[in-house]
């Protein structure tokens, strides 16, 4: 934001006019001045609003006091002045003391005033001098850069400020097997494969670049449950990989704010539930910066026996054979249960907006038939389940037919009666 100018509106007081006559203007080629009385100065800079103020007033030869002087509705005191001093000079960052911002259609305005409050001198119960407030005023024109500097006056850079103070919209959804879409239903048979797609909507943003920390899968929301099966650990290695899965980062990125991976579904043995839950760490980094240790998308590739990146050199991925990536050398799930909890409360706080854990359900209905389990029942089995149940349903039938036909043939007989013959 550039350097401008400011506005100084005068009053009226009872004491006198020597406020209200044309101010004379004090060019300064560093800090241009704003049009000023004889009385009071003021000077807007890039961060903070500078007032002098002469110790007489009022034009009448009579000093203030700086003691009854402040500045804005927080009553700011002044600079240390001596007495041999002629003004009284308060030097406050823009947004302190209480005073208000504007935005407008062309500028910020800063609003506060200059307060003269005399009290009195020892023992006497009287005044000379009238209480008068002096509205100032500082107008930046909205050109360029017009960011929260003014505001929250910083040094660092813009883009780099808004980036640790603006959200992310991190986000992990279930898509189809083409990544055309997201998947409609979190439902899948055991052996299925599970295409997962970690995004970050980065907005007004610098460029970013995704990666996934870790992943666990538990039976719970609670990533910390037991019992657990860690997907991808050490800043990025999708260890799932190692075992008989095809578990696998995809590669190339659709953007750098987008990482795909794909998971072999599974169960927790000797557990009945049919659902588990994936918690995934996200974090970002500028998308110039070169993937490293700490920040990288590594796939265990079986053909070759290798681990390999997504991007970045080739040997970022070597510390995932020993987990020994980053600084201390240990998986994210000790590294995560050691850390104090006033610590892991701090992950919703302001610096820590360019990372979040997401979670994600997926529910079984039922197991491939290629994944026997215990308790699955196998086809030969069900067959003579059938068999018997077709024989028991046969031979019910079949006593229910004959019952019927023995009460119709008894029925049908004649009744032969006796009869006695007389004789």
């Amino acid at each position: 934001m550039g350097l401008s100018y400011g506005l100084f509106i005068c009053f009226l007081l009872w004491a006198g006019t020597g406020l209200c006559y044309p101010p004379t203007t004090t060019e300064d080629k560093t800090h241009p001045s704003l049009p000023s009385s004889p009385s009071v100065v003021v000077e807007c800079r890039h961060a903070w609003l500078v007032v002098n103020v002469s110790k007489n007033l009022f034009g009448t030869g009579r000093l203030v006091r700086p003691a009854d002087l402040t500045l804005g509705p927080e009553n700011c005191e002044p600079l240390i002045s001596g007495d041999s001093d002629d003004t009284v000079r308060f030097e406050v960052e823009l947004h302190k003391c209480g005073n208000s911002v504007q935005v407008t259609e062309d500028a910020l305005v800063y609003s506060t005033f200059l307060l003269h409050n005399p009290r009195p001198v020892g023992n006497l119960s009287i005044l000379r001098t009238n209480r008068a407030e002096v509205p100032i005023e500082c107008r930046y024109p909205r050109h360029s850069n017009v960011s929260s500097e003014a505001i929250l006056p910083t040094w660092v850079p813009f883009r780099t400020t808004m980036l640790s103070e603006e959200k992310l919209a991190f986000s992990l959804r279930l898509m189809e097997e083409d990544w055309g879409s997201e998947k409609q239903s979190p439902t899948f048979q055991l052996g299925d494969l599970a295409h997962l797609q970690a995004e970050v909507h980065t907005g007004r943003h610098i460029p970013l670049r995704l990666f996934v920390d870790y992943c666990v899968a538990t039976l719970t929301p609670d990533q910390n449950a037991s019992p657990h099966h860690t997907i991808v650990d050490f800043h990025g290695c999708l260890v799932d990989g190692l075992s008989d899965a095809s578990s696998a980062f995809k590669a190339p990125r659709p953007r750098p704010e987008t990482l795909q991976f794909t998971v072999d579904t599974f169960h927790f043995a000797n557990d009945p539930r049919n659902m588990i839950y994936i918690t995934c760490h996200l974090k970002v980094t500028p998308a110039s910066r070169v993937p490293d240790q700490l920040n990288k998308a590594c796939s265990f590739i079986k053909s070759s026996n290798r681990w390999f990146p997504v991007e970045g050199p080739a040997d970022i991925c070597n510390c995932c054979n020993k987990g020994s990536c980053g600084l201390q050398g240990r998986s994210w799930r000790l590294s995560h249960l050691d850390r104090p909890r006033h610590k892991m409360a701090s992950r919703n706080r302001r610096h820590v907006t360019e990372e979040a854990d997401i979670t994600v359900p997926l529910i079984f209905l039922g197991k491939a038939a290629d994944r026997g389990v215990e308790g699955s029942t196998s086809p030969h089995t069900s067959v003579m389940v059938g068999i018997g149940l077709a024989t028991v349903l046969s031979l019910t039938l079949a006593t229910i037919v004959l019952g019927l036909a023995r009460r119709h043939h008894t029925a049908s007989r004649p009744m032969i009666c006796p009869v006695s013959a007389s004789q």
